[in-house]
């Protein structure tokens, strides 16, 4: 169907997350989506949420998982049943403004680019605007992004129809090493959207917030997932812990002004 965008939601135990999620995606301006949720065994009440919106709306859709495997597992399996022509990502505890699917759909047929990606604010775990934007370039190539993952999931839109074979490794920063991937075989640029079309939820207790493990992540990317050497790896991960430091000082530093 033309236009439709199909959207990955991973989803494990955010009953107190996934309904903003949801209705997010419900008051978007472009009203041509599905919206895969993926249950990854949940042991809370998710799925019964899921289901109350699924019987009201049959553009929601809800895959359960039998065993707990994992992000990357669970949006592979929504990126399999995905029909629409475009691919986002939103997990379960972000949400979008009305008008991120429009306005970046109309910017890739815009510029007839296959993968594009926004500037995000971020919010607290009580869903509160902290005033920190990360803002993106213009542009990426997979050179450019070996320095650092600039490119937040929940702002990706790939145009499948240009962009074959999405899958995600089952490794720790599984969305970098996709992006990667994805530049890198297909031998183009992402194209950047300087506006903040996405809202990402910093929990407290947040994986992802723990920057040391960040960085051991991404030393297994470039050592075991791109095999390069040591020293490249060393290399690699130097100017990403710079640039790393760089991305939310900025932020910082927006939210200041």
């Amino acid at each position: 169907m033309n236009n439709l965008v199909s959207i990955i939601t991973p989803m494990f135990n955010s009953e107190k997350y996934i309904v903003e999620a949801i209705t997010s995606v419900i008051n978007q301006s472009h009203q041509n989506w599905e919206m895969i949720i993926i249950d990854d065994c949940s042991t809370d009440n998710s799925k019964k949420i899921v289901e109350k919106y699924k019987k009201e709306d049959p553009r929601i859709k809800l895959i359960i998982q039998h065993d707990n495997t994992g992000v990357a597992v669970a949006r592979n399996r929504g990126i399999r049943e995905a029909k629409g022509k475009y691919l986002a990502f939103l997990d379960s505890d972000d949400i979008w403004p009305k008008m991120k699917l429009s306005k970046q759909i109309e910017f890739m047929e815009k510029k007839n680019c296959a993968f594009s990606f926004t500037s995000y604010e971020i919010m607290n775990d009580s869903g509160e605007m902290t005033g920190k934007v990360i803002k993106v370039p213009e542009k990426v190539n997979y050179q450019e992004l070996l320095r650092g993952n600039i490119i937040g999931c929940l702002t990706v839109l790939i145009d499948l129809d240009k962009v074959s074979d999405v899958k995600m490794p089952n490794i720790r920063h599984e969305d970098y090493a996709t992006w990667l991937s994805i530049l890198n075989k297909n031998d183009l640029s992402a194209q950047g959207i300087n506006t903040p079309l996405a809202y990402y939820r910093k929990a407290n207790n947040s994986l992802s917030s723990n920057k040391f493990k960040t960085i051991s992540w991404t030393w297994n990317i470039y050592k075991r997932h791109l095999q390069m050497g040591f020293v490249e790896s060393f290399y690699r991960l130097f100017i990403f812990g710079i640039n790393i430091f760089k991305k939310y000082w900025n932020a910082r530093v927006t939210q200041t002004k």
